[in-house]
């Protein structure tokens, strides 16, 4: 998992409350367990004109003009502004890595489904909790303004918009100690490796007779 310090971004406006993870990533792209390859499934139901199959070729389908996904300002966007509840319904962690995979790096809404906003440290993505009033002011800056950008700083736990006022955040320290150092759950396991190996070792000597059909 890529180390996340800051970042900056266009933003991309989705006014919709209660965004489940199928509007997300629907069932039928869930057959992969790559991680990667989803970002041009991302809100398929939403962004084509019609239904969409792994086996189709995406390039090929028709586009809806009127998601905001496919309009040309918001093209690049790397952080996401959402409403409340986002990434509730069931827990695929398929959401995160279709967001991911298309190129959002930060989410920033007023609150997020508890699966969700877990799987999005675990990816890689910053989810970050705002207030109603922030999110409406974010809103309407980023509809009035083209190529609207924020700045994200994990470090400094700051937002920074084009007038360079900021909005401090907060993160819980242990996540925010796993995206700053690009640690998922098998790097967090990785740093006991010495202990591990200790222990196996040990497990070998104490009860040897669990060993006797491991050539290792």
């Amino acid at each position: 998992m890529d180390a996340f310090v800051a970042i900056t971004g266009i933003v991309m406006p989705l006014d919709r409350h209660n965004v489940d993870t199928d509007a997300i990533i629907p069932k039928q792209f869930l057959k992969s367990i790559k991680r990667t390859g989803f970002g041009a499934n991302l809100f398929d139901e939403w962004r084509y004109s019609d239904h969409g199959e792994p086996s189709k070729d995406h390039s090929q389908r028709p586009l809806n003009r009127d998601f905001i996904l496919n309009q040309a300002r918001y093209q690049g966007a790397t952080v996401l502004l959402v409403r409340s509840n986002f990434g509730c319904g069931s827990s695929r962690e398929h959401a995160p890595w279709a967001l991911l995979d298309y190129g959002f790096k930060v989410i920033v809404g007023s609150s997020f489904a508890d699966i969700f906003y877990n799987n999005c440290f675990k990816n890689g993505i910053l989810p970050v909790v705002l207030n109603e009033s922030q999110i409406d002011d974010l809103f309407k800056q980023v509809i009035e303004k083209e190529a609207y950008a924020l700045t994200v700083d994990l470090e400094k736990c700051v937002i920074t918009g084009p007038n360079g006022a900021n909005i401090p955040f907060e993160i819980e320290k242990f996540r925010r100690h796993c995206l700053l150092n690009g640690l998922d759950d098998i790097a967090l396991t990785m740093e006991h490796i010495s202990a591990i190996d200790a222990y196996e070792q040990r497990r070998r000597k104490e009860t040897p007779w669990l060993f006797a059909d491991d050539k290792g």
